[in-house]
């Protein structure tokens, strides 16, 4: 026997969905306009014809843009630094997880602290930069897929996700059966951890993939050079160069404001394409976050 819903379950559910609409509406919004404005009349941009539809439609911002050689350069610098950043990131990351979930390890509650306080201090630019000079790394690819690859937000995600999941009594059956440490984490914990490290792979290749200020800092050679930085340059170049005809110049300057609308495309569209099919991952990631630890 169906149910009636009472007046008041209807208004809840319309002020839900209009609620919904709207918070759709103003996430939604946002890269809409910068699509139609990637693709419209400078002009038209900066006179606010473009907040509906796009006005004039051209493709000139994106053939600047592609046409670039350096564009390719930086799309494979990005995924080189992304894959391996993200490697090194969970072979640090889940060991050092594992390791904090085990309540018996001697000295878990300094160690955990000590991580925690790096969250909230850290060393310095200047010394965090000799330190890397130190190393050999300046001007290397290895600088950029080191430097941040460890999280110690995702570690405290990770050892949440191995305390709540993996039960103590799991270990003591295998030791019994003979099974060592490292057969144990190896053979057991990884395989049964495919969710949190899809979660935090994501989590790592995200980050390096919009990473930027690394690059500014520590490579100088364009070859290195991760897309973001590329897409920073064309962007300048855009912006400052000059010519002796003023109309000429004008539109140059006209360009430039659609450029930078382009290069958000550009720069966001593989990610964009690729949440759709991860997106439970992340949801997952939120839900593993807030269980208490």
């Amino acid at each position: 026997m169906k149910m009636r819903s009472s007046r008041f379950d209807q208004t809840f559910d319309v002020i839900v969905m209009v609620l919904l609409s709207l918070i759709l509406l103003i996430t939604f919004y946002p890269l809409y306009f910068i699509v139609i404005a990637s693709i419209s009349d400078p002009g038209a941009v900066m006179n606010g014809r473009t907040l509906l539809w796009p006005a004039g439609i051209n493709f000139k911002s994106y053939e600047m843009i592609l046409n670039d050689a350096r564009i390719l350069t930086g799309y494979y610098n990005t995924v080189r630094y992304a894959l391996f950043g993200t490697l090194i990131g969970l072979i640090i990351t889940i060991p050092a997880g594992y390791a904090l979930s085990i309540k018996t390890l001697p000295g878990i509650g300094i160690i955990t602290k000590l991580m925690v306080f790096t969250m909230y201090f850290s060393g310095g630019l200047i010394p965090t930069y000799l330190v890397v000079k130190g190393l050999g790394l300046i001007n290397t690819p290895y600088v950029l897929m080191i430097v941040g690859s460890f999280s110690v937000f995702n570690m405290i995600i990770t050892r949440t996700y191995f305390a709540t999941t993996i039960p103590p009594e799991l270990y003591e059956a295998a030791e019994i059966d003979g099974c060592s440490a490292w057969k144990f984490f190896f053979l057991i914990v990884v395989p049964l951890s495919q969710p949190i490290i899809a979660v935090i792979s994501l989590y790592y290749a995200v980050a390096h993939w919009n990473s930027f200020f690394s690059a500014l800092i520590y490579v100088s050679k364009q070859s290195l050079y991760p897309l973001q930085l590329v897409l920073r340059d064309i962007l300048v170049s855009s912006q400052t160069i000059t010519v002796e005809d003023w109309e000429t110049q004008q539109a140059l300057q006209n360009i430039s404001q659609t450029i930078k609308y382009g290069i958000i495309v550009v720069s966001s569209l593989p990610v964009i394409i690729i949440y759709p099919f991860l997106q439970r991952y992340f949801v997952k990631g939120i839900m593993i976050g807030s269980v208490k630890g």
